[in-house]
């Protein structure tokens, strides 16, 4: 284990959520608001500890996939235990852990929120919120790739820790570039999407927040009723947004290359835009007995249904109070999320279409046993290795899925809020269903709970396997 460069690499993290801050610290300055100095001091201690760590470079900068993934997964509690201390010190959210949830909550993009009343906040405090989810959105380890030099495979062994997905692929022969191509990709379609939100009328510091949330697919709102209060234009830029943040980012490179039959006959977005839209279609006509106006009630279909694939969070509605069946597809979706290399969350559309290929190919092999059958996803064969992945990764999220909502079984809540909690924390959403609803919170839950789905929420987001592999002895184990 190289942990010369392990503490290295946080050390450059500390760095950068020093800089973070300097955006609520603005903001904090122009609306005159004292909790600025919450994040001053957070960044001062924060950048001292990384300029300690990083002072002297690492004569092996080399390290292997173990270490990326002890890495990452450090990286990010790290990140999250401290850009909860300006939460605790401004006692905006007093209690520690919850602070944490909401922290992780925001870097996760999750969503998830123990606030009642975010109204009342102070405008550094919500700007912070928000901007959580954009760091996390395209991943902290992925900007830093972009902006620090390393060596050899460590660069994509970090990049293949942190970023969703079944496989990652460099775009162009260096990480480095790559790193720097999705972020510039991701900041392209942010400013637009926040020049758009200006125009349709939306307020100078309604539209960066709304932007962070969801360029990141986090959710986190500004106002009390999400989404709700706003014009059916703006409702319409976000639905519209939050569908193009859950396409894999390389499909943006390929059309930037002019590639454009790679990029319109990608399977795994044909499928996605597929499930879209069916499942618009049948939500509306779910629950077109509840609405008057067929126009609202088409959009709030469409957007509570990009807002779930994309496991954005962001609500117009309480969805949470229609027919079963339009709940049940919404959960469907929770599980099924966005496209890997996208900034959503989920199992990702990929997988789901390499498991179910890989199961067709099972059942044909009972009828036809001689028959030697492939995989093939995007028309390339699927690589054993990817298959193998697939199929760990989708055992050890049902076992995580399962002893999240046994262990939230002793908190006393009903069935369908602990599942719900755990799909909608696990899968990076937000909001699920019941007690933990659109129009409710998480702060119905006590410590242990609360523990167990920050838990979620990072195992989620960094797909699993590097979280549980901090728990393994092996892992620290030198050889």
């Amino acid at each position: 284990m190289n942990i010369t460069i392990i503490g290295y690499i946080i050390g450059w993290i500390l760095n950068l959520e020093a800089a973070f801050m300097l955006l609520p610290i603005v903001t904090g300055a122009i609306y005159g608001e004292k909790e600025l100095f919450c994040f001053l001091l957070t960044a001062v201690v924060s950048g001292a500890l990384g300029l300690f760590l990083t002072h002297k470079k690492p004569e092996d900068l080399h390290f292997h996939i173990k270490e990326g993934c002890v890495t990452v997964s450090l990286s990010w509690i790290v990140l999250s235990i401290v850009g909860a201390v300006p939460f605790v010190l401004s006692g905006a959210i007093t209690h520690p852990i919850d602070a944490i949830f909401e922290t992780v909550s925001g870097f996760t993009t999750t969503g998830a929120s123990i606030l009642s009343e975010v109204e009342s906040l102070p405008r550094c405090i919500l700007m912070w919120r928000s901007f959580t989810h954009w760091i996390g959105g395209m991943g902290v380890l992925v900007l830093l790739l972009s902006v620090v030099k390393m060596t050899g495979g460590s660069r994509m062994n970090l990049m293949k820790a942190e970023s969703p997905g079944p496989s990652v692929d460099k775009l162009v022969p260096t990480v480095r570039s790559t790193a720097r191509i999705l972020y510039t990709i991701y900041l392209f379609l942010t400013v637009t999407e926040f020049i758009i939100l200006l125009f349709c009328r939306m307020p100078l510091f309604d539209a960066i927040t709304t932007t962070f949330g969801t360029a990141g697919t986090g959710g986190f709102g500004i106002k009390n009723d999400s989404i709700a209060g706003y014009s059916s234009t703006i409702q319409v830029v976000i639905t519209i947004f939050m569908l193009l943040f859950g396409v894999n980012f390389n499909i943006y490179f390929l059309m930037l290359l002019r590639k454009w039959k790679q990029a319109f006959h990608s399977e795994e977005v044909r499928w996605y835009l597929v499930i879209v839209v069916s499942a618009i279609v049948l939500i509306s006509w779910d629950i077109r007995g509840l609405y008057d106006s067929v126009g609202k009630l088409f959009l709030d279909a469409s957007f509570q249904v990009a807002s779930v694939i994309t496991t954005t969070g962001f609500a117009t509605t309480d969805f949470n109070q229609w027919p079963e069946v339009s709940r049940s597809i919404l959960v469907i979706l929770m599980f099924i999320g966005a496209c890997a290399g996208s900034t959503g969350g989920g199992i990702k559309v990929s997988r789901i279409i390499i498991l179910l290929k890989g199961m067709r190919k099972e059942l044909r092999q009972y009828l036809h046993p001689r028959q030697v059958r492939k995989i093939q996803f995007e028309g390339k064969l699927v690589e054993h290795d990817i298959v193998r992945n697939v199929n760990g990764f989708l055992a050890l999220y049902i076992i995580v899925f399962v002893c999240s909502v046994f262990l939230l079984s002793f908190n006393g809540k009903d069935l369908i809020t602990n599942f719900t909690a755990v799909a909608a924390t696990i899968n990076n959403i937000g909001p699920g269903l019941e007690l933990v609803g659109p129009s409710a919170n998480f702060s119905v839950f006590n410590n242990l709970s609360k523990i167990v789905l920050i838990f979620d929420m990072l195992a989620g987001r960094l797909e699993i396997f590097p979280v549980v592999l901090l728990f393994m002895k092996d892992t620290w184990r030198k050889f």
